[in-house]
């Protein structure tokens, strides 16, 4: 798969993100294209590349809960209001991120990648950040599937 730090249109959509929403993280997390696995490609406002290292089976972690069921997720004030272990949580541990909102992103309308959105604080994304969060996501559903799709994957 192609690099998606250096697509820099995805860079562009991240970083408006997160100045319109005012978080201090943005990542996109894709399934990986065999098997069931799911990796964070991309981070924006990061503490460290501990991200590029967490990798997630499907349906546990944020992402992989995300791309299992196909809808949206919100932490309001991690590690307090969460099912399950914190260490299901990596990408929030990595981060020392205290609340997220995470959306789906989809191929051939199947979700294979997460877009997520985090502070280090206690915080409820609003209706409106939420929207903003949703729409990006369409906009890099629309890159990537361009970039993908040029490379043959995920068809």
């Amino acid at each position: 798969m192609t690099e998606i730090k250096g697509i820099s249109q995805v860079n562009e959509v991240c970083e408006g993100l997160k100045k319109r929403i005012g978080c201090e993280f943005v990542a996109l997390a894709l399934q990986n294209e065999v098997g069931p696995d799911v990796r964070w490609h991309y981070a924006s406002g990061n503490l460290n590349d501990k991200y590029k290292r967490i990798t997630v089976r499907f349906g546990k972690g944020i992402a992989g809960k995300i791309i299992s069921s196909g809808s949206p997720m919100m932490l309001i004030d991690f590690p307090n209001d969460i099912y399950g272990k914190v260490t299901d949580h990596p990408i929030m541990l990595a981060e020392k991120l205290v609340s997220c909102y995470a959306v789906p992103i989809f191929f051939n309308s199947s979700p294979k990648g997460v877009l997520l959105v985090g502070k280090r604080e206690k915080y409820t994304f609003s209706e409106d950040d939420q929207e903003m969060v949703q729409d990006a996501a369409l906009e890099l559903e629309q890159i990537l599937q361009n970039q993908i799709l040029g490379l043959g994957g995920y068809v």
